[in-house]
């Protein structure tokens, strides 16, 4: 008998053991001992359990329309003076103030285009003339890219390579990869419109994840059918068999442009820019290249003109109406890329400015039950089994309302904001942008029928490639809601910008310049240089993409070391290192040294646990 009571085998004392998670450390229990000993411990791990399932139910879902409304007095507790404030501000007066915002809004992206325009619109011209590259339809592709980048505007690039294919300057062939690339870039001006509202986590979060959604899907798409039209040439065919049987007539005069009808008034009082001297450079033209993209003549007219003592005559182009706008004086002073760099600051500030400010009022407009009201109205479903075919409708009316504005960039970016408020959720967004890559595709078509006769079938058949395009990708990637990955990817990114603000910049940097400036750069060397680039790294990321897939859904397929990837080091697999980089930068700066400490404080603990994927 040792001290505590235990009986001993040789004068050594009981060993202890375990007991369904109880450590005897040589007590002498009886069995009613360890049974409520097992039934303590068991409570304690309910408890835990039912705190766990709290935490899971009060945790907000930051990609559905919020609940929480702002209770605002009602109408019979207003006094006469407040209730003619509600009805003169709260209801007309904001949203008289919001169509002006978003007027300035509009006109700020024309701005942007313009002034990109002036940067770089000859550097693009000169991109699009080398034929030889164009041969290669990888460089093709970010050759689209880049000049849409460049020019901030798909509809203005898809107009130069119709009237490229047209003159038979670029065979159809070259142009589709092309025309695949103006797909993707010109969703970069959705993704800058949403940055302007990085100050609040949960709306910037989802704003980016709207705006990359069309990223997403064109990037895939292009992944996709890119090699498809290499090995089979698919659009070509389909094409060329729908020109061969419609009757083709010329319309030269097809009004290409509905919303510039509203926003040229004001626009033109800053700047006009001549779009067709990028076209003579694309086509080659000598004198274009030392033509100013600022417009002086407004209008021209023929006149026979008869030299004194001569009874010769010609008929020479003079100007009848000189332009008259805020830079037309600058314009003799500066050069194209000066007053580009000066617009582009105009444009940059308007935007964000505006952006602000429409942020603003949709917040103090859509309160109470109001908001939920439309919230819900606007990303509700049809009833029962047609609940399916309300996205299909969604496509009509993003089609619809792009082709009203005839701009794909104009769409998508007004809506971003209402993505990032929580009044369209991402499901809704997906297919309103689909259909706006459906509607801008209604500008190269218009743009073919106002060819000439002889230009107008070769016009036509690369504009209808741009169409048969976008629907193949929406055939592909929306009918099966399975195969939506655009949405869940955004989602990532999304998250992704709401962990570190500065991912946001990041991907637009790598996405929309470095990536196709290197990749085209490889594939003006060799095929084989960019073979041997672009393979080992395409290899590794599908790679890493299906262990990350194992990893949650069979983890138990993987060896013991694969189930996570804590056995690399942290800067392979986290972008951790890189935010406590950026941070020590922002620390640098007085303005931003406190906020940056706040947001770190501010930053959930659990968040650590993302760095298990790559």
């Amino acid at each position: 008998m040792d001290l505590n009571g235990s009986k001993t085998r040789n004068g050594e004392p009981s060993p202890p053991y375990e007991e369904k998670g109880a450590m005897n450390l040589g007590y002498n229990y009886s069995i009613d001992d360890a049974a409520s000993t097992e039934k303590g411990l068991d409570k304690i791990n309910a408890d835990k359990l039912n705190e766990a399932k709290v935490d899971i139910e009060l945790e907000e879902d930051p990609w559905k329309i919020s609940e929480v409304y702002i209770e605002v007095t009602p109408w019979n507790e207003l006094s006469a003076c407040g209730k003619f404030k509600r009805v003169t501000w709260d209801y007309f007066g904001k949203l008289v103030v919001l169509v002006c915002l978003l007027y300035l809004f509009i006109c700020s992206l024309d701005f942007l285009g313009n002034a990109f325009k002036l940067i770089g619109g000859k550097a693009a011209g000169e991109v699009f003339k080398q034929s030889d590259v164009l041969s290669n339809p990888v460089s093709g592709l970010m050759i689209g890219i880049l000049a849409t980048v460049l020019l901030q505007s798909s509809s203005t690039t898809t107009s130069i390579i119709v009237s490229l294919v047209a003159s038979k300057i670029v065979p159809i062939r070259n142009a589709i990869p092309m025309v695949m690339g103006a797909n993707i870039g010109t969703s970069i001006t959705n993704t800058l419109v949403s940055i302007g509202q990085i100050s609040n986590k949960g709306d910037f979060r989802r704003a980016f994840a709207g705006a990359t959604v069309h990223d997403m899907f064109n990037w895939i798409t292009v992944l996709v059918l890119l090699p498809l039209e290499v090995v089979s040439s698919y659009l070509f065919h389909l094409s060329d068999f729908i020109v061969d049987h419609m009757p083709l007539t010329t319309n030269e005069g097809a009004d290409r442009e509905f919303l510039t009808v509203i926003t040229h008034p004001f626009t033109k009082l800053i700047i006009q820019v001549d779009s067709k001297v990028i076209e003579g450079v694309a086509q080659g033209d000598p004198d274009a290249l030392n033509k100013s993209m600022i417009k002086h003549c407004c209008k021209k007219g023929n006149v026979d003109v008869t030299y004194i003592n001569t009874s010769t005559s010609d008929n020479s182009t003079i100007c009848l109406e000189k332009c008259k706008y805020m830079f037309e004086g600058a314009a003799t002073h500066l050069n194209d890329a000066t007053i580009g760099g000066i617009l582009l600051l105009i444009a940059l500030v308007l935007l964000c400015t505006c952006l602000v400010l429409i942020v603003k009022t949709l917040n103090s407009l859509l309160r109470g039950k109001v908001s939920l009201i439309i919230k819900k109205f606007v990303n509700a479903n049809f009833p029962g089994c047609l609940g399916y075919f309300t996205g299909y409708l969604a496509i009509l009316i993003g089609t619809g309302l792009t082709i009203l504005v005839q701009s794909s960039s104009v769409f998508t970016s007004a809506l971003t904001p209402l993505v990032g408020i929580g009044v369209i959720e991402l499901d809704r967004m997906y297919p309103l942008t689909l259909g706006s890559n459906i509607g801008t595709t209604t500008t190269a078509i218009l743009a073919a029928f106002a060819q000439s006769s002889t230009d107008i079938r070769l016009a036509l058949q690369i504009a209808l490639c741009h169409l048969f395009f976008n629907l193949t990708g929406i055939l592909l990637f929306f009918p099966i809601p399975k195969f939506r990955f655009p949405i869940n990817l955004a989602k990532f990114l999304g998250n992704q910008t709401a962990k570190y603000r500065w991912f946001a910049i990041m991907y637009l940097i790598l996405v929309f310049f470095l990536l196709p400036a290197a990749v085209f750069a490889l594939s003006v060397v060799n095929w084989i240089a960019m073979v041997a680039v672009l393979a080992p790294i395409l290899l590794l990321v599908i790679v890493v993409v299906v262990i990350n897939i194992l990893q949650s859904k069979a983890p138990m397929a993987l060896p013991m070391i694969l189930r996570n990837w804590y056995f690399l080091p942290e800067p392979l697999r986290s972008l951790k290192p890189m935010d406590r980089f950026m941070q020590n930068i922002v620390a640098c700066l007085p303005c931003c040294a406190k906020k940056s400490t706040t947001d770190a404080k501010d930053e959930p603990i659990g968040e650590s646990n993302s760095t298990t994927k790559l």
